[in-house]
Parts: structure tokens; sequence; C-alpha cells
């Protein structure tokens, strides 16, 4: 991006955005199109740079421009998505360390954290179990939405397991938030008042369809045998036996929701709708697990 110093913030975004839309890139990994992904680009530059007041006459210094150069040339020319090279995404309204070991937070159950779970939960958790945790996301906004509450983040990658310390203690919460590394439930002793899971849904031919940005990531975390549905459903035969009485299980599963619902038609999924756009998240309660599942594994 060719740029006649100086130059504010207003015009830097808007150039940014033209240089991003001029090529064939996918967005999906934070934000859903080409101008947010230049303001969050422009604004991460600035705060890192020590801005504390970004204005659209906050002017661009040749150190600042060049650095905004180097990450948009990364994103348009190796088409990594933008979390990963600025090492940051945002989730539940907090900003998480991300790097290629974990996936780039996107789940709607950001928004199941924002409202407390609302009405699904009648009192607050004291146990909570991210399952499938990658960069902990998740398991950390429902620390942080219930004070109280202690939580276990679970995940068969090392590698994301590290990832999700390091975001443990940026938000200092070592105490309360615990790692562990286990396939599902293997090295889960534990019962939980809540269990929480973005597991592993897609299906491997698709997977190798997906857009370049998606390949970037670890497919550990995303690719599911059986047509996306295996991991999911042994999910589902074994929480029961990890859910204290009242608790509840939230699932997602994506745009694989209808073949989850068609496989396990007896299930009396609760599939929710999101304010903020997602789908295919269910919530089943421990009743309703022991029900269907218990005994049937």
């Amino acid at each position: 991006m060719k740029n006649a110093l100086p130059v504010n913030a207003n015009d830097c975004v808007i150039q940014i955005e033209h240089e991003l839309s001029s090529h064939d890139l996918f967005y999906g990994h934070g934000t859903d199109n080409s101008w947010s992904e230049a303001q969050w680009l422009l604004t991460s530059v600035l705060t890192s740079d020590g801005v504390e007041k970004i204005t659209a006459q906050t002017c661009i210094t040749a150190p600042q421009m060049s650095r905004i150069n180097e990450l948009l040339a990364k994103r348009i020319n190796d088409k990594v998505p933008l979390a990963y090279l600025l090492q940051e995404a945002w989730f539940a309204g907090y900003c998480f360390y991300v790097d290629e070991r974990a996936l780039v937070p996107r789940s709607p159950i950001a928004e199941l954290i924002n409202h407390s779970f609302e009405p699904l939960l009648k009192e607050a958790p004291e146990t909570i179990l991210d399952l499938c945790c990658g960069s902990g996301c998740i398991g950390l906004a429902c620390a942080l939405a219930f004070p109280e509450s202690r939580v276990i983040l679970a995940d068969i990658s090392t590698q994301a397991l590290a990832v999700a310390e390091i975001n443990i203690k940026r938000f200092g919460l070592e105490e309360r938030v615990s790692v562990r590394h286990s396939d599902l439930y293997q090295q889960i002793t534990e019962n939980f008042d809540l269990i929480v899971s973005n597991p592993p849904y897609v299906p491997q031919d698709e997977y190798l369809a997906l857009p370049h940005e998606y390949l970037a990531e670890p497919a550990l975390g995303l690719v599911s045998e059986q047509q996306g549905l295996g991991i999911p459903v042994k999910i589902l035969k074994e929480t029961g036996a990890h859910l204290r009485d009242k608790g509840l299980l939230i699932l997602e599963t994506g745009y694989t929701w209808p073949d989850l619902q068609k496989a396990l038609p007896q299930v009396p999924f609760l599939w929710l709708d999101f304010e903020e756009g997602g789908e295919g998240v269910a919530a089943i309660n421990s009743t309703q697990l022991h029900e269907h599942f218990q005994n049937k594994n």
C-alpha cells in the first residue's frame, strides 16, 4: 500500500480496505467483511504502538505505516487469517491471544456467555468444563462471567493447551482455571454443572474444499470422522457420566446440526437462536442425556 505521509487514520483505513477488497480473500475469523478487518488491523497496530485514543484524524507515523504494510502483504499474499498475524482475537468482549496452534475464536456461544446462559441455567455453575477448548476462550469467558466458578480447559492438542495457558495467565485466572490434556473424557474424572464444547465437526472432504484461510488452522480442531458427526456423537454419549444433577451440556455443531438431528431423531435437542448470528448450538440437560445415552454407549 503506497502512501504519502502524513496520513490520518480515516484515510489509512480506507486505503487498507481498498487493498483487501481488491484481492480474493475470505473473511470468517473475527470479521465478515473487508471494512471491519481494515479497522481491526489499523486499531491493533496503533494500540500496540501505545496510541491510547484513536480518532479519524490520528496521524499515522512512518513506522506504523511500515508495520501496516507488512501485515497487509502477509494477509493478501499468504491468505493468513488476520487474527494469527496480530496474535489476537476478540471473543465475548475480551481480547485473547491466539496463534496457529489453535483455532481462531468465533463461536456464537459468546452470546450465551454474555447473557450468563439465561434462561438455560437457573443458578450460577460452580464447576465448568470447556471440552475441546482450543485457545481456551470459551472456558475463560465462562470463568469471567461466573467469578465463583472453577474451570477445566481440556483438549487433545498439547499445542492448543499451550495457547490456553497463555490466556489463563493473560487474565490472571491461574487459581480458578486449569488445563487438562485429554482425548475427550479419557482423562476427565470430575463431574460438572456446565459442560461447553465446540468440537471438530467438519467432514474431511468438505475441509479440503474450505477457503485457504481455514487451511491455515490446525485440522485437528476442525475435522471429524463420520461426515463430521463422529466426535459430537461421542460427546453426547459420554457427557451424562460427567454432569451433576441438573447439569447442562452446550454443544456446537455448526452447519452440520441438521445431520446430527437426523441421525439422532429421538434426542430432544434444544437448538438455540442467536441475535448476533450463528447456528448449530444445542442445549441438553443431564436428565435427557441419561435417558437417551446412558447404558447405550
